[in-house]
């Protein structure tokens, strides 16, 4: 059985209270003039900067190590915004993800990188799905795509709605003890819709942290 769905739903479970919205199929239409969710969420400083590495540099944005292994692959295939903020902000929803999944692969919630891109729920988010992966011993292989993003900006200007879709049908789930790669059929369940509320950290570094998320499972419109 494909082991990446189970993790997800460990995490669902665990904190659904706390970072989880499901939305209705179709039903979810908000205008640009509407508030964003979660824009006046504030931010927390990163706990620790990131250790040296030999990782390329295109691996190290804000200094921070976000590469992953060569067969975990996240791919992101979207175009940036002509607005800067929106741009910077896409530019750290996907290493958000990339810092999750470097969080799997290096067995912990305290990698400079999760700490780095997310905070408040974001951070919580982060945590809960890491640590899924860890206590069912999988970790992850294949490739991961995300496509056809949106971005929407808050009045204030301090947060950027980023929201897109996930296939992870060639994404899998790995046993740590054994390496076998658990696969299933292509399904409803590789499609999920995400939109990941974006706050800037007040130091004029241009670091953006995934403040919270909001997830829509079996997402039929990302087929």
């Amino acid at each position: 059985m494909k082991r990446r769905t189970l993790p997800v739903a460990a995490a669902f479970a665990a904190a659904a209270t706390l970072m989880l919205t499901a939305c209705g199929g179709g039903d979810d239409k908000s205008g640009d003039s509407d508030k964003i969710a979660g824009s006046d969420q504030g931010t927390e400083k990163p706990s620790k900067s990131a250790a040296p590495s030999g990782a390329p540099a295109e691996d190290k944005p804000d200094g921070v190590d976000v590469s992953l292994p060569a067969d975990m692959n996240l791919v992101f295939d979207w175009e940036k915004p002509k607005d800067g903020n929106e741009a910077a902000a896409m530019d750290d929803a996907a290493n958000f993800f990339r810092a999750i999944y470097r969080g799997v692969d290096k067995r912990t919630t305290k990698d400079a990188s999760v700490t780095a891109y997310a905070t408040g729920d974001g951070l919580k988010y982060a945590e809960t799905q890491v640590n899924a992966w860890i206590d069912g011993g999988w970790t992850a292989t294949g490739t991961l795509r995300h496509y056809d993003a949106t971005t929407r900006s808050a009045a204030n200007g301090k947060s950027v709605e980023v929201a897109f879709c996930a296939d992870a049908g060639k994404f899998y789930g790995k046993e740590i003890k054994t390496d076998k790669v658990l696969k299933t059929e292509p399904s409803i369940e590789d499609f999920d819709h995400y939109k990941i509320i974006m706050v800037k950290y007040p130091t004029g570094t241009g670091l953006w942290q995934a403040s919270k998320v909001f997830v829509e499972t079996k997402a039929a419109k990302c087929q």
